[in-house]
């Protein structure tokens, strides 16, 4: 009788012989498939879908339908191509509104073979349930191993559970034959000695006393604690309507916070970005590569609000404003100027965001609270070379000199002294 490593040894040696034998057949067109599928998703998913037009038509079906060098010629300088006066070319630039396809002059034969062989793969229909063929395979080579583990498990249970089940009888036992000396013994013990302890509590009263000053100190500064974070908001993290990442944008890709935040720069508030701002970039990056050849969700909830149609690139006639949920709110009696601490103080924006470069989904970083301000105000220190403070101390040199000085000429006739 074979033992169970013998056996399970046999069906490692079939299961092995089987996927080499797979693995030699279809090596090198799985090879050229993934490597056309690693290209396409890095070079061309910004313009092309398999199944649907975006930016360029639908690939579907083109490698069946068209010459192998032409294509080849296409993909490596499509504006050659067209410039040449081929018929087929210049009908493709014509019916894609002359939207110049980029040249790939660094691929290679080989690896624009291995795209087409990509596209062929993807067009063609999917089984519904991908893993069902394999799993199939698997039951029938795993189904000894699996029986032998079962009936092991079994046997192995039916043993724990006779001798738990002998264990339990004889403490059963045992406790029967005590439990009524035990509760004669434990009762009385645990009770008397709480009447004991109570006893001597009360009894004592300084340490009464200095309980019941503990408690109460203990209640104050709770109560003071929790009033004083009232309209404390450090941490809040709100669900947004589109989840939109700063890590990616001002991360990733390095992007300026005032190329959206324009208004920190130039008045007192930050601003939110319109969704036409986000469409300079987003109008051509969908992140499809990310999402089989799809518009990521995210996106598409932009080109929804803009009533953009990606397809025909056009807006429509129904735009819906996107409703952001505001994070950071300051009392109403408290003014905070941005572009006074942004451009005049040259404050950075981490220093009251946080790392907001590194925060998938931006929460409040900073108390902003009164003490928090005083604070930063008290250690940070003056940047005396710019405008605001050159006139400042131009002002203070004519009043030692004795000259007439008027609120307007330091500042008196901004909007903003009265206005806010």
């Amino acid at each position: 009788m074979r033992t169970i490593s013998s056996v399970l040894g046999s069906l490692a040696r079939v299961v092995s012989t089987s996927l080499m034998l797979l693995f030699a057949v279809t090596t090198l067109h799985a090879q050229d498939v993934k490597e056309g599928e690693k290209i396409f998703k890095s070079k061309c998913t910004s313009c092309h879908a398999i199944d649907r037009k975006v930016v360029g038509p639908a690939l579907k079906g083109i490698p069946e339908t068209k010459d192998e060098a032409w294509l080849i010629k296409w993909v490596k300088n499509s504006q050659a191509l067209i410039a040449s006066g081929d018929a087929d070319a210049v009908k493709i630039f014509e019916e894609n509104n002359k939207l110049v396809m980029t040249s790939f002059t660094d691929l290679s034969d080989d690896q624009i073979k291995s795209v087409l062989a990509y596209i062929t793969d993807a067009s063609k229909e999917k089984p519904k349930d991908p893993n069902k063929d394999g799993a199939a395979a698997k039951d029938d080579n795993a189904s000894m191993f699996m029986i032998l583990g079962l009936i092991a498990v079994v046997v192995l249970a039916v043993v724990v559970i006779v001798v738990l089940n002998r264990v339990i009888r004889t403490l059963e036992n045992v406790i029967a034959k005590n439990q009524e000396a035990i509760a004669a013994q434990q009762e009385p013990e645990d009770s008397q000695r709480f009447v004991k302890f109570a006893k001597a509590f009360v009894k004592n009263k300084k340490l009464v006393g200095f309980t019941v000053l503990m408690l109460v100190a203990l209640l104050a500064v709770g109560g003071w604690k929790t009033m004083w974070n009232v309209g404390v908001h450090q941490g809040y993290q709100p669900v947004q309507p589109i989840k939109f990442s700063h890590q990616i944008h001002a991360g990733v890709n390095k992007i300026e916070c005032q190329y959206c935040h324009g208004g920190a720069f130039k008045s007192k508030n930050a601003s939110i970005p319109s969704a036409n701002v986000c469409m300079n970039c987003h109008n051509t990056i969908t992140a499809s590569e990310h999402y089989d050849g799809e518009i990521s969700p995210e996106i598409a909830k932009i080109y929804r609000a803009l009533d953009w149609n990606p397809d025909t690139r056009t807006y429509g006639n129904n735009p819906k404003p996107i409703q952001w949920v505001r994070i950071h709110n300051l009392p109403d009696f408290a003014y905070f100027n941005h572009s006074q601490h942004v451009v005049v103080a040259g404050v950075e924006c981490q220093t009251c965001h946080g790392p907001i470069q590194n925060m998938e989904e931006v929460y409040q970083y900073s108390p902003l609270t009164m003490k928090w301000c005083v604070d930063c105000h008290k250690k940070t220190d003056i940047k005396s070379d710019n405008k605001y403070y050159e006139d400042l101390i131009k002002a203070h040199e004519r009043i030692k000199k004795g000259e007439k000085m008027t609120a307007a000429m330091i500042g008196g006739l901004e909007c903003g002294k009265c206005h806010y």
